[in-house]
């Protein structure tokens, strides 16, 4: 798989990569979504509410609540077809695994069933993985969706990337105990056991006891020799892997956790100032993490992909109390914290000596420190929010309105992790 890049304004060129799915039947999902439409969305758990309609108000002036309310009507008419396909606009309106992902967690988080319906169903229907004659392969995502040589709409590559199925899989149990409806449930537990097969593998080090890793996609994709895995410290979801473990018994997702906090911790060794990379290679008989080689069309930098780190060890610190997410946050934001502190700017991207190689900001970066300084330190998270969030968003979008990966980040970022229930996090 060959990463891609993606170009915003301010200019943000993120390296991405992807490779998964599988579906229920058209007929079940008409059903969901006719019965949605009929009987509207009835919950017991607080919600930011429904989408109001867009205005030119500015975000200087607009409450947290009626921002993220502002920005979900835009995105969804911007970015999400009636039918259900959200659009990636920078990237010759392909759609992936990972917007649809991030459409259902929007959604959810929104109350907002009847696109979240629409959204699974497209998916659903759309990236499932099939065999040369036609089968199933298994229950995840085909990762890219678009046109193909022949002018063709249709799935472009058949590998799954299983960051889009853990947040797919995520928004399928929040609906159902936010919506009180068990089919949400049922499809997310025909998933994770492909999940665990097809993207997890242990590894016996000479250290010690084996390990279980979570991988970006296949084996045989990230595994580029014997002794060598190629592994995304982005898509590591600790708190995803507890709500896993919580639907999905027979399966140790909680070892999951601790190879996550692991693995986190030891690759940021790699880079000279203890940033989170894009991506690393680990060296299945030391146990050594190393940057990748330059040769690989990947690469170990501090980039686009690794800003979510932030954003997901920041949801394990609140969801869950990891103490391990905290600390975690306290010791790798320290550059950051330092450069913000004498400028008031941070790269978009950083090299493994610490040394910035672009001169341009990344409005998706600020969203994911956002949250994360939250935790460790409010106020620059309010200086954050003023300074780059606020100041990048006009009339519904941050940046510009094509800049897809800007949005679902900015968005995720700003939202009040906080305010979900209990409800949605215990079994």
């Amino acid at each position: 798989m060959n990463k891609v890049q993606r170009c915003s304004t301010p200019r943000s060129i993120r390296s991405s990569r992807r490779i998964t799915h599988l579906g229920r039947s058209v007929s079940f999902f008409s059903l969901l979504l006719l019965s949605t439409m009929l009987l509207g969305c009835v919950s017991s758990f607080p919600s930011l509410g429904s989408a109001s309609e867009t205005t030119d108000a500015n975000a200087a002036v607009l409450s947290t609540e009626d921002l993220l309310q502002q920005s979900w009507q835009a995105y969804q008419q911007r970015f999400i077809q009636a039918d259900g396909r959200v659009i990636d606009r920078e990237s010759n309106d392909r759609s992936t695994s990972e917007a649809q992902a991030y459409a259902l967690l929007r959604a959810v988080f929104m109350d907002d069933r009847q696109t979240f319906d629409r959204v699974l169903q497209w998916s659903e229907n759309n990236l499932q993985r099939r065999n040369a004659n036609g089968s199933r392969r298994d229950q995840l995502w085909s990762w890219k969706w678009g046109r193909n040589d022949q002018g063709e709409w249709t799935t472009i590559d058949g590998n799954f990337a299983s960051d889009a199925d853990v947040d797919a899989i995520t928004a399928l149990i929040f609906a159902a105990r936010r919506w009180g409806d068990p089919a949400y449930l049922e499809l997310a537990q025909t998933k994770l056991p492909d999940l665990w097969r097809l993207s997890t593998v242990s590894i016996e080090l000479e250290t010690g006891e084996p390990i279980r890793y979570f991988l970006p996609g296949p084996l045989e994709a990230f595994q580029p020799q014997p002794d060598r895995l190629y592994l995304n410290p982005s898509y590591l979801a600790p708190y995803a892997f507890r709500l896993f473990a919580q639907v999905d018994p027979d399966r140790d997702w909680l070892s999951l956790v601790d190879s996550s906090y692991d693995v986190l911790t030891r690759s940021a060794e790699v880079s000279d100032i203890g940033l989170p990379s894009n991506w690393v290679a680990l060296n299945t008989e030391t146990g050594e993490f190393q940057p990748v080689p330059r040769t690989s069309p990947l690469q170990s930098i501090y980039s686009f992909d690794a800003y979510r780190v932030w954003w997901r060890i920041a949801l394990d610190a609140t969801w869950f109390e990891e103490p391990r997410a905290e600390q975690y946050l306290q010791q790798h934001l320290q550059p950051l914290k330092s450069k913000w502190r004498s400028t008031r700017t941070i790269p978009a991207q950083i090299s493994l000596q610490g040394k910035p190689l672009v001169n341009y900001e990344s409005t998706a970066q600020y969203a994911m420190l956002y949250a994360a300084f939250r935790i460790v330190d409010p106020a620059i998270a309010e200086q954050i929010r003023q300074q780059k969030l606020v100041s990048s968003y006009e009339n519904g979008f941050w940046d510009n309105d094509s800049a897809y990966y800007s949005q679902n980040l900015s968005w995720f970022g700003l939202f009040p992790s906080e305010s979900i229930r209990s409800e949605w996090l215990l079994p």
